[in-house]
């Protein structure tokens, strides 16, 4: 399974996901991390969930960088986070 294989499948076993887009920008960085040539170090998501109703942008950051603390300790670097409502999707 891939990182982004498993960072799909942690998030939508932890929050309840309208939609979910999940890039792997790893290449992009190879040049100065080797480790992103083998792909999931360097990610961008976009994720609406009903879960971040009620949430500030930085709660909603924390409780996607919790639900993925474990990959960050095994490899992955960055993450670029879009996370929405759905209502707030839709403007």
């Amino acid at each position: 399974m891939t990182t982004k294989e498993k960072i799909e499948k942690i998030l939508r076993a932890k929050i309840s996901i309208d939609h979910l887009d999940l890039i792997d920008e790893s290449f992009k960085h190879a040049g100065h991390n080797e480790s992103a040539r083998s792909g999931g170090t360097h990610m961008q998501l976009l994720i609406v969930s009903n879960d971040f109703k009620g949430k500030t942008l930085i709660q909603r950051h924390k409780l996607i960088y919790k639900i993925l603390e474990s990959e960050f300790e095994s490899g992955l670097h960055a993450l670029a986070i879009k996370a929405l409502t759905p209502q707030e999707s839709k403007s």
